[in-house]
Protein backbone atom coordinates (compact mmCIF):
# COMPACT_ATOMS: atom_id res chain seq x y z
CA UNK A 1 0.00 0.00 0.00
CA UNK A 2 1.14 3.52 -0.80
CA UNK A 3 -0.52 6.92 -0.68
CA UNK A 4 -2.54 9.03 1.79
CA UNK A 5 -4.17 7.22 4.72
CA UNK A 6 -7.98 7.50 4.95
CA UNK A 7 -9.91 7.98 8.20
CA UNK A 8 -10.21 4.32 9.21
CA UNK A 9 -6.44 3.86 8.78
CA UNK A 10 -5.86 6.91 10.99
CA UNK A 11 -8.09 5.26 13.60
CA UNK A 12 -5.79 2.21 13.45
CA UNK A 13 -2.76 4.46 14.06
CA UNK A 14 -4.47 5.76 17.20
CA UNK A 15 -5.25 2.22 18.41
CA UNK A 16 -1.63 1.20 17.78
CA UNK A 17 -0.32 4.29 19.67
CA UNK A 18 1.46 5.52 16.56
CA UNK A 19 -0.55 8.67 17.23
CA UNK A 20 -0.37 9.56 20.90
CA UNK A 21 -3.27 11.46 22.49
CA UNK A 22 -3.18 13.52 25.67
CA UNK A 23 -6.99 13.27 25.78
CA UNK A 24 -9.39 11.00 23.84
CA UNK A 25 -10.40 11.86 20.28
CA UNK A 26 -13.25 14.36 20.09
CA UNK A 27 -16.23 14.27 17.76
CA UNK A 28 -15.36 15.35 14.23
CA UNK A 29 -11.62 15.38 14.86
CA UNK A 30 -10.96 12.61 12.33
CA UNK A 31 -11.74 13.84 8.81
CA UNK A 32 -12.01 11.60 5.69
CA UNK A 33 -8.23 11.71 5.10
CA UNK A 34 -6.79 13.84 7.91
CA UNK A 35 -6.73 14.38 11.65
CA UNK A 36 -7.39 17.73 13.32
CA UNK A 37 -4.70 18.74 15.82
CA UNK A 38 -5.76 20.21 19.16
CA UNK A 39 -4.07 22.91 21.22
CA UNK A 40 -2.87 21.98 24.70
CA UNK A 41 -3.34 24.17 27.77
CA UNK A 42 -0.56 26.77 27.45
CA UNK A 43 0.69 29.20 24.81
CA UNK A 44 4.13 30.79 24.79
CA UNK A 45 4.57 34.29 23.40
CA UNK A 46 7.98 34.24 21.70
CA UNK A 47 10.14 36.97 20.21
CA UNK A 48 10.37 35.42 16.75
CA UNK A 49 9.44 32.47 14.59
CA UNK A 50 12.03 29.70 14.49
CA UNK A 51 12.94 26.22 13.35
CA UNK A 52 14.79 24.11 15.93
CA UNK A 53 17.23 22.54 13.45
CA UNK A 54 18.92 19.13 13.65
CA UNK A 55 19.29 17.56 17.11
CA UNK A 56 17.56 20.47 18.84
CA UNK A 57 14.32 20.38 20.81
CA UNK A 58 11.48 22.83 20.30
CA UNK A 59 11.12 23.04 24.09
CA UNK A 60 14.70 24.35 24.40
CA UNK A 61 14.10 27.02 21.75
CA UNK A 62 10.92 28.10 23.55
CA UNK A 63 12.91 28.56 26.75
CA UNK A 64 15.42 30.71 24.86
CA UNK A 65 12.82 32.92 23.14
CA UNK A 66 9.71 33.06 25.31
CA UNK A 67 8.44 36.38 26.67
CA UNK A 68 5.59 35.02 28.77
CA UNK A 69 3.18 32.10 29.16
CA UNK A 70 -0.59 32.24 28.56
CA UNK A 71 -3.06 29.85 30.19
CA UNK A 72 -5.50 28.36 27.67
CA UNK A 73 -7.24 25.96 30.04
CA UNK A 74 -9.62 28.33 31.84
CA UNK A 75 -11.78 30.02 29.21
CA UNK A 76 -8.93 30.51 26.74
CA UNK A 77 -7.07 33.66 25.76
CA UNK A 78 -6.87 36.19 22.94
CA UNK A 79 -3.91 35.91 20.58
CA UNK A 80 -3.08 39.38 19.27
CA UNK A 81 -2.30 40.38 15.68
CA UNK A 82 1.31 40.24 14.49
CA UNK A 83 2.50 38.36 17.57
CA UNK A 84 4.09 34.90 17.41
CA UNK A 85 2.93 32.13 19.74
CA UNK A 86 4.06 28.54 20.17
CA UNK A 87 1.48 26.10 21.54
CA UNK A 88 2.15 22.43 22.34
CA UNK A 89 -0.38 20.10 20.72
CA UNK A 90 -2.30 17.29 22.38
CA UNK A 91 -1.16 14.84 19.70
CA UNK A 92 2.29 13.27 19.46
CA UNK A 93 3.79 10.79 16.98
CA UNK A 94 5.70 7.50 17.00
CA UNK A 95 6.13 6.90 13.27
CA UNK A 96 7.88 3.93 11.71
CA UNK A 97 10.30 4.29 8.83
CA UNK A 98 7.64 3.79 6.14
CA UNK A 99 5.27 6.51 7.34
CA UNK A 100 5.68 10.29 7.14
CA UNK A 101 3.27 13.14 7.82
CA UNK A 102 2.57 16.68 6.68
CA UNK A 103 0.34 19.40 8.06
CA UNK A 104 -1.62 22.43 6.93
CA UNK A 105 -3.91 25.03 8.51
CA UNK A 106 -7.56 24.07 8.54
CA UNK A 107 -9.69 25.89 5.97
CA UNK A 108 -11.34 28.08 8.62
CA UNK A 109 -7.93 29.05 10.00
CA UNK A 110 -6.64 30.18 6.61
CA UNK A 111 -9.76 32.16 5.80
CA UNK A 112 -9.17 34.18 8.97
CA UNK A 113 -5.56 34.88 7.91
CA UNK A 114 -4.23 33.14 11.01
CA UNK A 115 -0.75 32.09 9.93
CA UNK A 116 -0.34 28.63 11.47
CA UNK A 117 2.43 26.08 10.98
CA UNK A 118 3.42 22.90 12.79
CA UNK A 119 6.97 22.21 13.98
CA UNK A 120 8.61 19.21 15.63
CA UNK A 121 11.91 18.44 17.31
CA UNK A 122 14.91 18.51 15.00
CA UNK A 123 12.92 19.89 12.07
CA UNK A 124 14.46 21.93 9.26
CA UNK A 125 11.10 22.78 7.65
CA UNK A 126 7.64 23.74 8.76
CA UNK A 127 4.70 21.36 8.27
CA UNK A 128 6.90 18.40 7.27
CA UNK A 129 7.36 15.43 9.63
CA UNK A 130 9.80 12.85 8.39
CA UNK A 131 9.42 9.08 8.43
CA UNK A 132 10.46 7.59 11.77
CA UNK A 133 9.80 10.75 13.82
CA UNK A 134 9.06 10.11 17.47
CA UNK A 135 8.10 13.02 19.67
CA UNK A 136 5.81 15.97 20.37
CA UNK A 137 4.22 18.44 17.97
CA UNK A 138 3.82 22.20 18.33
CA UNK A 139 1.78 24.85 16.53
CA UNK A 140 3.29 28.21 15.63
CA UNK A 141 0.44 30.74 15.45
CA UNK A 142 0.57 34.34 14.22
CA UNK A 143 -2.77 36.10 13.59
CA UNK A 144 -2.32 38.48 10.65
CA UNK A 145 -5.69 40.25 10.38
CA UNK A 146 -8.03 39.57 13.30
CA UNK A 147 -7.25 38.92 16.98
CA UNK A 148 -8.52 35.43 17.79
CA UNK A 149 -9.74 33.70 20.92
CA UNK A 150 -8.40 30.15 21.37
CA UNK A 151 -8.56 27.64 24.19
CA UNK A 152 -7.40 24.16 25.09
CA UNK A 153 -8.83 21.86 22.44
CA UNK A 154 -9.11 24.47 19.66
CA UNK A 155 -8.32 22.91 16.28
CA UNK A 156 -6.35 25.18 13.96
CA UNK A 157 -4.26 22.65 12.01
CA UNK A 158 -4.69 19.21 10.51
CA UNK A 159 -2.30 16.40 9.69
CA UNK A 160 -2.14 13.81 6.91
CA UNK A 161 -0.17 10.59 6.86
CA UNK A 162 1.55 9.23 3.77
CA UNK A 163 2.90 5.79 3.02
CA UNK A 164 5.57 6.03 0.36
CA UNK A 165 3.97 7.08 -2.90
CA UNK A 166 4.13 9.55 -5.76
CA UNK A 167 2.36 12.85 -6.26
CA UNK A 168 0.40 12.64 -9.52
CA UNK A 169 0.56 15.12 -12.36
CA UNK A 170 -2.55 16.33 -14.13
CA UNK A 171 -2.37 13.85 -17.00
CA UNK A 172 -2.25 10.88 -14.66
CA UNK A 173 -5.38 12.03 -12.84
CA UNK A 174 -7.20 12.72 -16.11
CA UNK A 175 -6.46 9.17 -17.27
CA UNK A 176 -8.81 7.97 -14.51
CA UNK A 177 -11.22 10.93 -14.55
CA UNK A 178 -11.29 12.59 -18.00
CA UNK A 179 -14.31 14.67 -16.96
CA UNK A 180 -11.98 16.76 -14.79
CA UNK A 181 -10.75 18.35 -18.01
CA UNK A 182 -13.87 20.54 -17.85
CA UNK A 183 -12.41 21.96 -14.65
CA UNK A 184 -9.60 23.78 -16.42
CA UNK A 185 -8.76 25.51 -19.69
CA UNK A 186 -5.03 25.25 -19.08
CA UNK A 187 -2.74 24.23 -21.88
CA UNK A 188 -1.16 20.79 -22.11
CA UNK A 189 2.21 21.90 -20.73
CA UNK A 190 0.70 23.35 -17.57
CA UNK A 191 -1.40 20.25 -17.10
CA UNK A 192 1.66 18.03 -17.25
CA UNK A 193 3.92 20.08 -15.01
CA UNK A 194 1.59 21.39 -12.36
CA UNK A 195 -1.28 19.10 -11.61
CA UNK A 196 -4.60 20.66 -12.55
CA UNK A 197 -4.40 24.49 -12.62
CA UNK A 198 -6.94 26.82 -11.03
CA UNK A 199 -7.55 30.45 -11.97
CA UNK A 200 -9.24 33.31 -10.15
CA UNK A 201 -12.81 34.51 -10.79
CA UNK A 202 -12.99 38.32 -10.92
CA UNK A 203 -15.63 39.13 -13.52
CA UNK A 204 -18.86 37.81 -12.07
CA UNK A 205 -22.15 37.69 -13.95
CA UNK A 206 -23.33 41.28 -13.66
CA UNK A 207 -22.25 44.81 -12.78
CA UNK A 208 -22.87 44.32 -9.05
CA UNK A 209 -21.83 40.67 -8.65
CA UNK A 210 -19.90 39.80 -5.52
CA UNK A 211 -16.40 38.54 -6.40
CA UNK A 212 -14.60 38.74 -3.07
CA UNK A 213 -14.07 40.28 0.35
CA UNK A 214 -11.39 42.54 1.80
CA UNK A 215 -10.74 42.32 5.52
CA UNK A 216 -11.36 45.39 7.67
CA UNK A 217 -8.81 46.67 10.13
CA UNK A 218 -9.36 47.23 13.87
CA UNK A 219 -12.16 44.70 14.27
CA UNK A 220 -13.36 42.73 17.25
CA UNK A 221 -12.10 39.32 18.32
CA UNK A 222 -13.02 36.13 16.45
CA UNK A 223 -13.68 33.10 18.66
CA UNK A 224 -12.12 30.17 16.79
CA UNK A 225 -14.60 27.73 18.33
CA UNK A 226 -17.81 29.75 17.73
CA UNK A 227 -19.40 29.27 14.28
CA UNK A 228 -21.87 31.94 13.11
CA UNK A 229 -20.81 34.35 15.86
CA UNK A 230 -19.57 37.35 13.81
CA UNK A 231 -21.59 39.54 11.45
CA UNK A 232 -19.91 39.72 8.04
CA UNK A 233 -19.99 43.50 7.60
CA UNK A 234 -18.30 44.07 10.96
CA UNK A 235 -15.21 42.33 9.63
CA UNK A 236 -15.31 42.40 5.82
CA UNK A 237 -15.79 44.82 2.95
CA UNK A 238 -17.60 43.09 0.03
CA UNK A 239 -16.01 43.56 -3.41
CA UNK A 240 -18.18 43.63 -6.54
CA UNK A 241 -17.00 43.24 -10.12
CA UNK A 242 -18.53 46.41 -11.68
CA UNK A 243 -17.94 44.68 -15.02
CA UNK A 244 -14.14 45.01 -14.84
CA UNK A 245 -12.03 41.90 -15.51
CA UNK A 246 -9.38 42.70 -12.91
CA UNK A 247 -8.81 43.66 -9.28
CA UNK A 248 -6.07 45.91 -7.90
CA UNK A 249 -4.69 44.36 -4.73
CA UNK A 250 -3.74 47.00 -2.17
CA UNK A 251 -0.46 46.35 -0.36
CA UNK A 252 -0.69 44.21 2.78
CA UNK A 253 -4.47 43.89 2.58
CA UNK A 254 -6.10 40.47 2.98
CA UNK A 255 -8.61 39.23 0.39
CA UNK A 256 -10.92 36.25 0.06
CA UNK A 257 -11.51 35.29 -3.60
CA UNK A 258 -12.73 32.17 -5.41
CA UNK A 259 -11.54 29.97 -8.24
CA UNK A 260 -13.15 30.23 -11.65
CA UNK A 261 -13.17 26.44 -11.96
CA UNK A 262 -15.07 23.93 -9.89
CA UNK A 263 -13.01 21.50 -7.85
CA UNK A 264 -13.60 17.75 -7.84
CA UNK A 265 -11.71 15.26 -5.68
CA UNK A 266 -12.86 11.74 -6.59
CA UNK A 267 -13.34 9.22 -3.76
CA UNK A 268 -10.00 7.40 -4.24
CA UNK A 269 -7.94 10.63 -4.21
CA UNK A 270 -6.91 13.39 -1.83
CA UNK A 271 -5.70 16.78 -3.07
CA UNK A 272 -3.87 19.90 -1.96
CA UNK A 273 -3.85 23.32 -3.60
CA UNK A 274 -0.40 24.88 -3.91
CA UNK A 275 0.92 28.11 -5.51
CA UNK A 276 1.36 28.01 -9.27
CA UNK A 277 4.56 30.03 -9.49
CA UNK A 278 5.97 32.58 -7.01
CA UNK A 279 7.46 34.54 -9.95
CA UNK A 280 4.16 35.48 -11.62
CA UNK A 281 3.47 38.45 -9.35
CA UNK A 282 4.17 40.27 -6.11
CA UNK A 283 1.43 38.61 -4.12
CA UNK A 284 1.00 35.61 -1.84
CA UNK A 285 -1.81 33.11 -2.09
CA UNK A 286 -2.07 31.38 1.26
CA UNK A 287 -3.84 28.09 0.67
CA UNK A 288 -5.16 26.57 3.84
CA UNK A 289 -6.42 23.10 4.44
CA UNK A 290 -6.57 19.97 2.35
CA UNK A 291 -9.20 18.75 -0.08
CA UNK A 292 -10.51 15.49 1.35
CA UNK A 293 -11.81 12.62 -0.80
CA UNK A 294 -15.30 13.52 -1.96
CA UNK A 295 -14.87 17.30 -1.98
CA UNK A 296 -16.86 18.56 -4.96
CA UNK A 297 -18.10 15.02 -5.66
CA UNK A 298 -21.73 15.10 -6.81
CA UNK A 299 -22.93 11.94 -5.00
CA UNK A 300 -21.79 13.44 -1.67
CA UNK A 301 -23.47 16.80 -2.35
CA UNK A 302 -20.52 18.69 -3.78
CA UNK A 303 -21.49 19.62 -7.31
CA UNK A 304 -20.05 23.00 -8.29
CA UNK A 305 -17.68 23.40 -5.33
CA UNK A 306 -15.11 26.18 -5.80
CA UNK A 307 -11.66 26.62 -4.38
CA UNK A 308 -11.42 29.58 -1.98
CA UNK A 309 -8.25 31.67 -2.23
CA UNK A 310 -6.67 33.72 0.55
CA UNK A 311 -4.64 36.46 -1.14
CA UNK A 312 -2.30 39.20 0.08
CA UNK A 313 -0.16 41.56 -2.03
CA UNK A 314 3.47 42.14 -1.05
CA UNK A 315 4.37 45.78 -0.39
CA UNK A 316 3.25 47.09 -3.81
CA UNK A 317 -0.17 47.30 -5.54
CA UNK A 318 -0.70 44.45 -7.98
CA UNK A 319 -3.33 43.97 -10.71
CA UNK A 320 -4.83 40.50 -10.63
CA UNK A 321 -6.58 39.59 -13.88
CA UNK A 322 -9.73 37.52 -14.30
CA UNK A 323 -8.73 33.97 -15.26
CA UNK A 324 -5.12 34.37 -14.10
CA UNK A 325 -3.70 31.01 -12.98
CA UNK A 326 -2.56 31.30 -9.38
CA UNK A 327 -2.63 27.73 -8.10
CA UNK A 328 -2.88 24.11 -9.00
CA UNK A 329 -4.36 20.99 -7.47
CA UNK A 330 -1.92 18.22 -6.63
CA UNK A 331 -3.62 14.84 -6.39
CA UNK A 332 -2.49 11.72 -4.54
CA UNK A 333 -4.03 8.28 -4.34
CA UNK A 334 -5.37 7.04 -1.03
CA UNK A 335 -3.67 3.96 0.38
CA UNK A 336 -7.08 2.28 0.83
CA UNK A 337 -10.63 2.92 -0.30
CA UNK A 338 -12.23 5.45 2.10
CA UNK A 339 -15.24 4.53 4.23
CA UNK A 340 -16.47 8.10 4.44
CA UNK A 341 -16.35 11.06 2.06
CA UNK A 342 -16.27 14.78 2.59
CA UNK A 343 -19.84 15.99 2.28
CA UNK A 344 -23.18 16.88 3.75
CA UNK A 345 -23.67 13.50 5.45
CA UNK A 346 -20.82 14.16 7.91
CA UNK A 347 -21.58 17.88 8.35
CA UNK A 348 -18.73 19.24 6.24
CA UNK A 349 -18.77 23.05 6.30
CA UNK A 350 -17.53 23.83 2.80
CA UNK A 351 -19.08 21.22 0.52
CA UNK A 352 -20.78 22.80 -2.52
CA UNK A 353 -19.22 26.16 -1.60
CA UNK A 354 -18.92 29.12 -3.89
CA UNK A 355 -17.24 32.27 -2.61
CA UNK A 356 -17.48 31.61 1.11
CA UNK A 357 -16.00 33.11 4.25
CA UNK A 358 -15.06 30.95 7.21
CA UNK A 359 -17.78 29.32 9.28
CA UNK A 360 -17.49 32.05 11.93
CA UNK A 361 -19.42 34.66 9.91
CA UNK A 362 -23.11 35.21 9.22
CA UNK A 363 -25.05 37.77 7.20
CA UNK A 364 -28.17 39.53 8.43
Amino acid sequence: MTGILPAHAIERLIEQKTIGLATPVTQGQIQPASLDLRLADVAYRVRASFLPGPNRLVRDRINDLKMHEIDLSNGGAVLERDCVYIVPLQESLDLDDSLCAFTNPKSSTGRLDVFTRVICDGSRAFDQIGAGYKGPLYAEICPQTFPVLVRKGSRLSQIRFRLEGDVLNGKQVLADYPELLEQTKANDTLMHMSGIPLSVELLGKGNDDLIGYRAKKHTGVVDMDAPNSCEVLDYWEPITSRGKPHLILDPDEFYILASKESVHVPPEYAAEMVPFNPLVGEFRVHYAGFFDPGFGHSPSGGSGSKGVLEVRSHKVPFILEDGQIIGHLIYEHLSEAPRQLYGTDIGSHYQAQGLKLSKHFYSK
